[in-house]
């Protein structure tokens, strides 16, 4: 299947495996790789600069397909070393990046100085008209379905990918609700090049998180989500369980951000990728996870959607259009 998005960044599939913290790590992004998709490393997964250097070079071992890193900027009181980071990547000689959270302005002209090709996740089309005034290579246009922060505009994406290929000139991933090769097939009709895939990522066997995480990705359904941080104009969607509905009740009864900063700490999420222990803290779940119904491998799981794409297209939508009478 080839799209402007393969034609861009020479990957075999139109497939992309999205940065998530404490998950896009080597193991996960190299076997995303090696099915001929996009995978990116999370940058700030990693405590230093110089860790994620060790992470870059620990997937050049596991594969010899391209690959990205994740660069997400968000405010901060103090903000992590972002030029360090980048500086990194630069170094290195990583083709792609994805830039998410703030505006990448900062960024852009050192990494296209350095020959690397930037996507911007957006979760609406005036950002994403923004992003390409700046200069940004492609887009991936985040709906409201999507794990972690969808915004605060609340458009699915039936809506806003139509949208965005209407104002949109540069290419663009459809990013939020897939996981399957009907998604795949959807995504390309709405005038997307191709799709962007978080949590589906996350249930496969390279995945590095516990295996109690990805057991219940498989049982979940798409209503076990929380938005948490609504209030604060800073949502995100969340796995439901103990934490989340707490943050959501005190959050509705007028609490702030000091009163629940505990419970969203970042160090009690990862812990649950580490332990399996669910309840622990707050981690990222779309509601795509009522699609995931096992644990393949990546091979198994792009190779799966990218034949069953192609089945949707030669056969079923062939035949619902038939062929022409002859003349």
């Amino acid at each position: 299947m080839r799209t402007r998005f393969t034609e861009l960044f020479g990957v075999e599939h139109p497939i992309a495996q999205g940065g998530m913290q404490w998950v896009g790590r080597a193991p996960l992004v190299a076997g995303v790789a090696n099915a001929g998709a996009l995978g990116f490393i999370t940058a700030l997964t990693q405590p230093t600069p110089e860790d994620l250097r060790t992470e870059i070079r620990r997937c050049r071992e596991l594969t010899d397909k391209p690959f990205g890193v994740n660069l997400t900027i968000l405010p901060a009181i103090t903000p992590p070393p972002y030029a360090e980071y980048r500086q990194v990547i630069i170094d290195e000689g990583v083709p792609f990046v994805e830039t998410a959270g703030a505006n990448p302005i900062e960024h852009l002209e050192h990494f296209h100085s350095a020959g690397i090709k930037v996507i911007h996740k957006c979760t609406s089309v005036r950002h994403g008209i923004k992003a390409q005034t700046l200069g940004v290579d492609a887009l991936s246009i985040d709906g409201f379905e999507c794990a972690g922060h969808p915004g605060e505009d609340d458009v699915p994406g039936l809506i806003l990918l139509p949208a965005a290929a209407d104002a949109i000139e540069i290419p663009f991933l459809a990013s939020g609700g897939f996981g399957d090769g009907r998604g795949l097939v959807a995504a390309l009709a709405l005038g997307a090049d191709g799709i962007n895939m978080g949590t589906r990522f996350m249930a496969t066997v390279e995945s590095g998180i516990h295996q109690n995480v990805k057991d219940r990705l498989v049982e979940a359904s798409e209503r076990d989500t929380q938005l948490i941080f609504r209030q604060l104009r800073n949502t995100a969607r969340v796995a439901d369980n103990a934490v989340s509905r707490e943050v959501v009740e005190k959050l509705n009864n007028g609490a702030q951000f000091e009163d629940i900063r505990d419970l969203v700490a970042g160090v009690r999420g990862v812990k649950v990728y580490e332990t399996g222990d669910l309840d622990h803290g707050i981690w990222s779940a779309g509601m795509v996870q009522t699609l995931i119904k096992d644990i393949p491998t990546c091979e198994e799981l792009v190779s799966r959607i990218v034949r069953d794409a192609e089945e949707i297209i030669t056969s079923r939508l062939a035949d619902i259009v038939g062929t022409p009478a002859a003349v």
